[in-house]
């Protein structure tokens, strides 16, 4: 039901975070809760759960499409490699106990592939906010990374100088096999995670510049398509629908 009421510990559940954070939430705003009883217990709408578990990824594309960006919220955001590992590992955990120890190995190793990848290769360049948002919606099915670095064409033209869009630069990065060294190796992760995507229920969102893809299980073929907005950097969106 949608006027359903959860508690504070349901709700933390249902969103993958801790009740501590929901009560940061409610009073910055974010998600508000509904007070019950004589001690002002929080209570929760299932339909703002819903509503916030399908906007993560707005959330994120939001912050890349931005001109003037702000640090994301901290449970999202992971400014450093040695947080995303840790976030990685809680997600991992939360996931074990809906998947099997495959499905959880898999979509773990195509989440932190990508993430990796945003550190690997910004290192040091970032053009302005450092780090990666990381979120999920385990309820959703839903994993949710984006970065505002380089993007690929800039990594990849390094070695390969004839690229000359993005477009271009995704193609290659998902379908060529490229040496082991840096920066080429982004490629291979890339290809690393297209055959995971297409092996299994998962299907996968990836925009990086004005150029965009989509991979679901089953797809022989990479077709890139011109995005209708530009993001800094990369937004990723993996979904395992299939798990339900």
């Amino acid at each position: 039901m949608l006027n359903e009421l959860l508690s504070i510990g349901e709700a933390a559940k249902l969103l993958g975070v801790s009740i501590d954070t929901l009560r940061r939430w409610d009073s910055a705003g974010r998600l508000t809760s509904v007070r019950s009883g004589p001690r002002g217990h929080r209570f929760y709408r299932q339909s703002d759960i819903d509503k916030y578990l399908q906007e993560i990824d707005v959330i994120a594309r939001n912050w890349v499409e931005a001109i003037n960006p702000l640090e994301p919220e901290s449970d999202a955001y992971s400014q450093t490699r040695d947080v995303f590992q840790s976030r990685l590992e809680q997600f991992q955990l939360k996931l074990s106990h809906i998947a099997s120890l495959d499905a959880v190995s898999l979509i773990t190793a195509v989440s932190g592939e990508i993430g990796n990848n945003s550190f690997d290769h910004n290192l040091g360049n970032w053009p302005d906010i450092p780090g990666i948002y990381f979120s999920y919606a385990i309820r959703n099915r839903k994993v949710v990374l984006a970065d505002r670095g380089q993007g690929i064409l800039t990594t990849l033209k390094r070695v390969r100088t004839e690229l000359t869009s993005s477009s271009e630069a995704l193609k290659v990065a998902f379908t060529e096999t490229l040496s082991g060294r840096y920066p080429e190796s982004r490629g291979n992760g890339l290809k690393f995670v297209r055959s995971i995507i297409v092996n299994n229920p998962f299907s996968l969102y990836f925009q990086t510049g004005d150029a965009d893809l989509c991979l679901k299980y089953g797809d022989n073929d990479v077709i890139v398509h011109q995005a209708k907005t530009f993001v800094r950097g990369c937004l990723v969106v993996i979904s395992f629908e299939g798990l339900l």
